[in-house]
């Protein structure tokens, strides 16, 4: 099986190394970085490179197609080869899927229109924008089309597609290998449990702490 995860400039380091972390070790899968060119690709904080080995027309026909998000995501929402790429891909794939606000890009390649999805809480609404509906469920499952919220849920939504295709034994024991037994220190993952003065101070601060 071949799982493509796409790179573009100032994307969010855990939106693609969580689902990768988990579907490496599914058997007999390879997965492959891929951007518009082959090269090193830096996050959004610019401090850590990914290297891209493929280039998006190398990759014609994955199995399963991974879209982080990012700060990057604003300028991947016009048009052009991604969307192209994603669409082709999408024919064929088992799953294509995406995390925190890569659901954008899939959105504005005309991927969701009238599908269920979910994005990071803070970029939720924007989804409306392109014929989506928003949910705020963790991860959201359309047929093909699987979406996760922001940034760590990526780990929540691989376990769930590594369950489908290799069955729930084979997702547990990537679970447990990879020791995934959150236990945080604070309650406040989520807008809805978060102290509120907590929630309002990230709505005012989120570009300067979070890229």
């Amino acid at each position: 099986m071949d799982v493509s995860i796409v790179l573009y400039p100032r994307f969010t380091a855990l939106d693609a190394i969580g689902p990768y972390e988990v579907l490496r070790n599914l058997p007999d899968t390879t997965v492959t970085f891929v951007a518009e060119s082959p090269g090193e690709i830096r996050n959004d904080a610019g401090s850590l490179g990914l290297r891209a080995d493929a280039s998006l027309g190398d990759m014609t026909s994955p199995d399963v197609i991974v879209v982080p998000g990012g700060p990057g995501q604003a300028d991947q929402m016009t048009d052009g080869p991604l969307h192209e790429w994603l669409r082709n891909a999408h024919r064929t794939s088992t799953f294509t899927t995406s995390v925190c606000t890569g659901s954008l890009i899939l959105a504005a390649a005309g991927m969701l229109d009238g599908l269920s999805a979910t994005s990071h809480w803070l970029y939720l609404d924007q989804l409306r924008d392109f014929g989506a509906i928003p949910t705020s469920q963790r991860v959201v499952e359309q047929g093909r089309i699987v979406t996760a919220a922001g940034v760590s849920s990526g780990i929540d939504m691989a376990l769930a597609l590594a369950a489908h295709i290799a069955g729930s034994d084979i997702a547990q024991s990537i679970q447990l290998g990879i020791e995934y037994d959150p236990q945080p220190p604070f309650d406040a993952g989520s807008p809805a449990t978060a102290p509120a003065e907590i929630v309002s101070f990230l709505r005012d601060n989120a570009r300067a702490i979070m890229g």
